[in-house]
């Protein structure tokens, strides 16, 4: 039994079932994936959460200690993706360095990266959608627009539905239609992102910055688990692999590109957006909207809620994208049905893998509130982060495999360092989170159990 547990898979098979896939994707639509991914809701909404509830002003180091465990992450996998290829991303390598039933593991918290990951973003454009409509005087109903709560009067978030559906359709055109959507938003997102930084700095107010740590350290290092949300997606680019020219060299190009451009984005705005305004008035769903109406420039703050809407729509589109690639894995290696792994040949693409994610996530999106959704996605993230991390370290000693055209410097330090950063993090992560993934995870070992441990020779 313990054989079969730890048996390495064989990254030729996996190489060999990706083959279907058509090799589309270059290293600028890999940047403008990842940066799509990425900048999203983590921008345009936890600054203004995190800062109110956990960090102050002190934000700004909370996004630059969550950027260093991401960028050193990364490196990690930089290497992975340009020794291995192939779709699946932190899943398939797992199975390939550690053996069966721990890559299942990293697979099923993926999941749930990718699925409460949308799920969460769709909640938050859902919000700005609403304030979109609030500027122009129309008030949608309460009971359409917020999560089941019955006891608030709200009943489905119907937005965040209605932009997944769209998203669905948007993907099932193919990955060429989807990826010139992707770069258009990308543009468009940055640029109110930029105009944002380059106007509000004018209204900085130094004394909001007083006191810089209102929590202490503590504060700053919890915020840094909080808006650790905000960096997720760039695994996304490794999950494309199967459809990108020379993968060997751009995946890992494309990684580091897209999470710098990001993170160099996130510290300037969140500093622009406490200096405008006190931490402690930010306690908005769509706080960069609220600093501009507060500095009496409120046309600007619709021109900014379009530039939000447009990045959460490119992380959503990037994040469904990559995680139908990783049911597909799962029903390539028949941890799950086999089904989820066919590639429908009309399409190039695993229809049933997109069914899935889209159902799952609408179920979440439309009903469940975004705080509870965040905090889920990191633990499963730091999780298979981890995972993905010490695999270095395994990778270096395994003489079967090829070489890679990207490694991680300071080997060992950087993959142990990111390790203990990213246990660090998990345990910010408040109980109730835990304990909730802890029943995940305990699913997930049923599962295992109950069919892949049985199908898989």
């Amino acid at each position: 039994m313990k054989e079969k547990l730890f048996k390495k898979a064989d990254y030729k098979q996996f190489v060999a079932g990706d083959a279907q896939f058509e090799k589309v994707l270059t290293r600028n639509n890999l940047i403008s994936m990842g940066i799509g991914a990425i900048i999203g809701t983590g921008i345009f909404i936890l600054p203004g959460i995190v800062a109110y509830g956990t960090a102050g002003p002190g934000i700004t180091i909370s996004f630059v200690l969550a950027a260093i465990v991401c960028i050193l992450t990364a490196m990690c996998f930089a290497e992975l993706s340009s020794t291995f290829p192939v779709a699946g991303s932190t899943y398939s390598y797992g199975s390939i360095i550690f053996g069966q039933f721990p890559g299942w593991l990293i697979g099923w918290a993926l999941c749930l990266e990718y699925i409460l990951g949308v799920s969460a973003v769709s909640s938050g454009f859902s919000a700005y959608f609403v304030s979109l409509f609030n500027s122009f005087g129309i008030i949608l109903p309460k009971g359409l627009v917020g999560p089941f709560d019955p006891s608030r009067g709200s009943f489905i978030n119907l937005p965040a539905i209605i932009v997944l559906l769209l998203i669905y359709a948007l993907l099932r055109r193919g990955i060429q239609a989807s990826t010139k959507m992707n770069t258009v938003m990308v543009f468009v997102k940055i640029a109110v992102v930029l105009t944002f930084i380059g106007v509000g700095i004018f209204y900085i107010k130094p004394a909001n910055y007083h006191p810089y740590f209102p929590m202490g350290g503590f504060g700053v290092v919890k915020g840094a688990a909080l808006v650790f949300f905000a960096y997720l997606g760039f695994d996304v680019i490794p999950s494309s692999a199967p459809e990108v020219k020379n993968p060997q060299k751009n995946i890992p190009i494309s990684i580091m590109v897209s999470l710098a451009i990001c993170a160099f984005l996130y510290v300037l705005l969140s500093f622009v957006l406490t200096g405008m305004v006190n931490y402690k008035s930010l306690n908005y769903a769509d706080p960069v909207v609220f600093a501009l109406n507060y500095v009496k420039l409120g046309k600007l703050a619709f021109l900014i809620t379009i530039g939000a809407l447009a990045g959460m729509f490119t992380m959503m589109l990037n994040t469904v994208y990559g995680g139908s690639r990783l049911i597909y894995a799962l029903g390539r290696d028949k941890m799950i049905p086999a089904a989820f792994g066919k590639i429908d040949k009309k399409a190039k693409m695993p229809i049933l893998s997109l069914n899935t994610i889209t159902i799952l996530a609408v179920l979440l999106g439309g009903f469940v509130s975004l705080n509870e959704l965040t905090s889920l996605v990191n633990i499963g993230t730091l999780v298979s982060f981890t995972f993905v991390a010490s695999g270095i370290i395994k990778l270096r000693h395994r003489k079967d495999v090829p070489e890679s055209e990207f490694k991680v410097p300071f080997y060992p330090w950087l993959p142990i360092i990111s390790v203990i950063l990213c246990v660090l993090l998990m345990t910010q992560v408040s109980i109730n989170s835990w304990i909730t993934f802890i029943g995940w995870f305990a699913i997930g070992v049923v599962v295992y159990f109950a069919y892949g441990y049985k199908k898989v020779n």
